[in-house]
């Protein structure tokens, strides 16, 4: 017994959305909002200069080796 050859177009391809990644919060102050991505970037976002000013601040103690894009 042998096997019938593959027929190249047989499988249909499946369709997959983009993936958007919402990325992870690692933590907030008031409004502001420390944000990880699965690509690495990290993002200080919204808040008060001193909700921001706060996260700064933690951020120099706790993960002083975080580089942060300020939105």
């Amino acid at each position: 017994m042998s096997n019938p050859p593959i027929q190249p177009g047989r499988m249909k391809p499946k369709f997959f959305p983009p993936f958007q990644d919402e990325g992870e919060l690692i933590a907030s102050w008031g409004e502001a909002q420390l944000i990880k991505y699965l690509d690495g970037k990290t993002e200080l976002r919204g808040g008060s200069e001193q909700d921001r000013a706060e996260a700064r601040e933690w951020m120099s103690l706790f993960w002083h080796e975080a580089v942060v894009v300020e939105a």
